[in-house]
């Protein structure tokens, strides 16, 4: 039972956060161009590419959290938060900005966690078949479609 549970609750956040970061970037004029800029080096900063990929994020991510179509929808979750986790690195091996930031005051703790998001993209896909909990899997389609 506890790891259906885990399972739920790493679908439902990995999945919540897609929706919130999507709504964000729908909502929140520039945001996410200013996010492109800033950790992206202006990839993907247009304002036109910047609303199709919210709204992408938001339907993959509200997928994710209910657990329909798992085959496709957990990949392309994985897909968006690993390759976000990527350009940040730097975060993950030197959160206090000691060795490789020019500035300490450059490095965020805060994006630490985007390294355990990723690791639970990746193991929601591994561990597929053991989510009994998702929509998909009660409705009688194992796995996703």
């Amino acid at each position: 039972m506890l790891t259906k549970i885990a399972l739920l609750i790493m679908r439902v956040g990995t999945g919540m956060l897609l929706v919130l970061w999507g709504l964000v970037r729908l909502l929140k004029d520039g945001m996410g161009a200013n996010l492109a800029n800033k950790y992206y080096g202006g990839v993907g900063a247009d304002g036109t590419l910047q609303m199709a990929f919210a709204t992408f994020e938001v339907a993959v991510g509200a997928l994710v959290v209910l657990g329909l179509a798992r085959r496709f929808t957990l990949p392309l979750s994985a897909l968006i938060l690993v390759g976000g986790a990527l350009p940040i690195w730097r975060h993950f091996l030197d959160p206090f900005g000691m060795y490789l930031f020019a500035d300490p005051a450059q490095a965020n703790l805060l994006f630490f966690p985007s390294l355990t998001v990723a690791g639970a993209s990746l193991a929601l896909i591994g561990l597929r078949d053991h989510d009994t909990l998702a929509l998909d899997r009660l409705l009688g389609k194992k796995g996703g479609f």
